[in-house]
């Protein structure tokens, strides 16, 4: 695995000062004026003690006590993986990346788009093991619908502890799944060690416009009080649960967010959790959410520069695309929305390989493509290397007028490492390319993705905790039903 990306590019600061006090004072008055709806007994609860005002469902939130809530959050923190090795710092100048996440569909070898089973979700945490620029498991990148939803968390769960040896992320559809999986992860490291490191990392929605239901209060009051971090996240689609305008939809999806992140406080003072977001823009002709537009470039420029006035660390996603397939739709639109991201300083990008059709499939080659673009990304964010400048200035001067540096004692010893060099694109000529059997991008990637998983060894497991981990499954699933939600 390539370290964490600790990033020697400037943050691109997009807002003055006077318009970032702007977003941020109309963020504090959508929480004091208009409210935020906290659809749980013990959430309103919590905020009636604070001293909140909270008139039914509805929660205001006076300025003061907000900002006193979000600035208990760490700046940054520790994020334990079961291989040491692989533990990532979250926060400050360091950016990680997380595949796909959530997707029901799959395109696997054979380009079908069909459901995803328990197998495909292997397939995929067997990649993120094995992609270097991937520093996260991830968790449901695809839905394993083969199994029925009352149990289906605990084997995501499990699959990503078994098929990898990196961090990995835990459940949020019901309170009482990511208590499994705080349960699986104390097996995993140790109870203690669980209540005193984060070792998981998980994600809950604000249903905006300025909503956050029970489900999501209940699974992120249950990571708090463990001391697990919680991305924050709204689910912005502008123009549709936003205003149809760039910095209100900022200044709205701001207040969600920092409502959230004051709760988890209210649950636990000083719980680490992570400001997220996820962007899409909505086609005033058709209703589609949109990714990859200057609108939205924008939007994540700007809430950088939010999460670092609050002092948090921030996440964003970055590979999307409305495109079904891996064409160039796909490509541009991945593109133009994860340079960005880069730009603006995210510490955690979720979606950074496979997202296709709006997040409804995960596709195996452009898993496989992103996963690739991510270490290109990971290069960048480095920043120029001057290590060997003089030696390479020197070569001019050995060279001369006319001449070449392919036999240069400078470009022998730096050849291999001088210049990023996708495994996965083509740039021989014409000829050769035909030769070879003319495979496009997507071709070459699903090649890749078999040779990959014939050559996959599963990261050792102690067999004791391997089968603990089974067998608590196995008991948890005596008590939960075959089906329903």
């Amino acid at each position: 695995m390539l370290p964490p990306l600790e990033r020697r590019l400037p943050v691109y600061e997009i807002l003055d000062e006077e318009r970032l006090e702007r977003l941020h004072d109309a963020s504090m008055r959508i929480l004091e004026e208009t409210g935020i709806a906290f659809q749980d007994g013990e959430a309103l609860a919590l905020w009636r003690a604070a001293g909140a005002a909270v008139e039914e469902q509805r929660v205001r939130i006076p300025r003061a006590l907000l900002l006193e809530l979000v600035a208990r959050a760490p700046s940054r923190f520790t994020l334990h993986a079961r291989n040491p090795a692989r533990s990532l710092e979250i926060g400050g100048n360091r950016t990680v990346f997380f595949p796909s996440y959530g997707s029901p569909f799959v395109r696997m070898f054979d380009g079908e788009r069909r459901y995803g089973t328990l197998e495909d979700l292997a397939v995929f945490h067997k990649l993120a093991h094995l992609s270097p620029a991937l520093h996260g498991t991830g968790a449901v990148t695809c839905e394993p619908v083969d199994l029925p939803v009352p149990r289906r968390h605990l084997h995501v769960t499990l699959s990503a502890i078994r098929h990898s040896d990196k961090v990995f992320m835990g459940p949020v559809t019901a309170p009482e799944r990511a208590e499994d999986a705080v349960r699986m992860a104390g097996i995993l490291f140790g109870e203690g060690f669980v209540a005193e490191n984060p070792v998981m990392v998980s994600l809950v929605n604000c249903n905006s416009p300025l909503v956050w239901d029970g489900t999501m209060l209940g699974a992120l009051r249950v990571y708090a009080r463990a001391g697990q971090p919680v991305i924050v996240s709204p689910f912005t689609m502008a123009g549709a649960n936003t205003p149809a305008s760039v910095p209100a939809t900022v200044a709205q999806l701001n207040a969600e967010a920092l409502a959230g992140i004051a709760f988890a406080q209210l649950c636990r003072p000083g719980c680490p959790v992570i400001y997220g977001n996820f962007l899409a823009a909505v086609s005033m002709r058709s209703g589609a959410p949109m990714a990859g537009t200057g609108e939205l470039a924008l939007m994540n420029l700007m809430i950088g520069q939010l999460a670092r006035r609050y002092g948090l660390p921030w996440r964003s996603s970055g590979m999307l695309t409305g495109s079904k397939i891996t064409d160039a739709q796909a490509g541009y639109e991945s593109a133009f929305n994860m340079l960005p991201i880069l730009l603006a300083g995210c510490n955690l990008v979720m979606h950074s390989a496979g997202w296709t059709e709006a997040g409804l499939t995960v596709g195996l080659a452009k898993f496989m493509l992103d996963a690739e673009q991510m270490a290109m990304l990971h290069r960048l964010g480095q920043g120029p290397r001057f290590a060997d400048f003089e030696a390479a200035v020197a070569a001019v001067a050995e060279v001369g007028p006319g001449g070449h540096f392919f036999g240069t004692a400078h470009t022998r010893e730096h050849f291999e490492a001088a210049f990023f060099m996708a495994e996965l694109f083509d740039n021989n000529s014409f000829e050769q390319w035909q030769a070879e059997g003319a495979r496009d991008a997507a071709g070459r990637a699903l090649e890749a993705a078999r040779a990959r998983l014939a050559a996959y060894e599963a990261p050792a497991l102690e067999p004791a905790v391997a089968e603990a981990l089974l067998a608590f499954v196995r008991k948890r699933e005596e008590h939960l039903p075959e089906g329903g939600e």
